[in-house]
């Protein structure tokens, strides 16, 4: 390639991506840092970025028909390859758009409380990681760094995106989103309980996919042959370093603990799987 990281300016730095500026256009890149309840873990999960990368590239080439997305390139300078994607610059919508098509996590939790998810009503007596009626849209807050997202019922989303047509045109989309990639999870003996986007535009067009895609950092998915409702399932997703980390007895807050060994080689197996699962393609 013609140009380097160190000639690029660092537009943004998250959890686990860096964002460069390449031109009028965005480089993604994605580390092989994790972080669970918003708090980076001191430890690395070996080709976590790859993993991450390669899955939203192979999830953007499922959904293009549905509605566009902000690739452009997956061609990036050696030293980043199979990690990075050169993009397009959006103007992102202050939401996450999440799909839920089982109970659990916060949902769970809020389920107990209140009998609903983000206000949206659900039948009384499920369990834990049931299988909803049908999947429910439940938008949550884009948290500063270092705080909690929060989930919001659909009116405090209308709210804050400012246009109630625009509003229920991501919820369609989302839901048609999740829709797709449970049906060709479910094809791969893997349930997708639930996931996020997010949205933004440019020019010309009001409504485009950006960031990742039904990884399994933005996503739970569980293995079919285990799946059995009534408690917390094991999974493909970073939900597995979240069960051992509330274990440890751990608070949620900064510092968060090591990760031993055998758990970052079973996280590292665990995102494999189901990057080679899900695409049907060894990384």
């Amino acid at each position: 390639m013609s140009y380097s990281l160190d000639e690029l300016r660092l537009h943004s730095s998250g959890k686990v991506r860096e964002i460069y500026e390449l031109e009028e256009d965005l480089l993604l890149v994605a580390s092989d840092r994790i972080s669970i309840y918003d708090v980076i873990l001191p430890d690395e999960i070996p080709d976590k970025g790859k993993v991450l990368t390669g899955m939203s590239v192979f999830w953007f080439g499922q959904t293009g028909k549905i509605v566009p997305n902000h690739l452009l390139s997956t061609e990036v300078p050696e030293e980043i390859a199979g990690r990075a994607i050169r993009v397009r610059k959006l103007d992102m919508y202050p939401i996450e758009c999440v799909v839920r098509g089982y109970l659990s996590g916060s949902a769970w939790r809020e389920y107990q409380e209140t009998g609903a998810v983000c206000g949206v009503g659900l039948p009384p007596g499920l369990k834990e990681s049931d299988r909803l009626p049908r999947p429910i849209f439940t938008p949550a807050t884009k948290a500063e760094f270092g705080q909690h997202d929060e989930n919001i019922e659909f009116e405090e989303a209308t709210r804050l995106i400012g246009d109630r047509s625009l509003m229920e045109e991501l919820r369609r989309i989302s839901i048609e989103l999740y829709e797709v990639g449970a049906t060709h999870a479910a094809d791969q003996g893997i349930i997708l309980a639930d996931t996020k986007f997010e949205f933004g535009s440019h020019a010309g067009a009001e409504v485009v996919l950006g960031d990742e895609v039904m990884t399994p950092d933005s996503s739970r998915y569980w293995p079919v042959d285990d799946y059995q409702p009534g408690r917390s399932q094991a999974s493909f997703d970073k939900q597995f370093v979240r069960d051992w980390a509330d274990a440890t007895g751990w608070d949620h807050n900064p510092p968060a603990p090591e990760l031993p060994p055998e758990v970052i080689a079973q996280t590292r197996s665990k995102y494999l799987e189901a990057y080679e699962r899900i695409t049907g393609e060894a990384l």
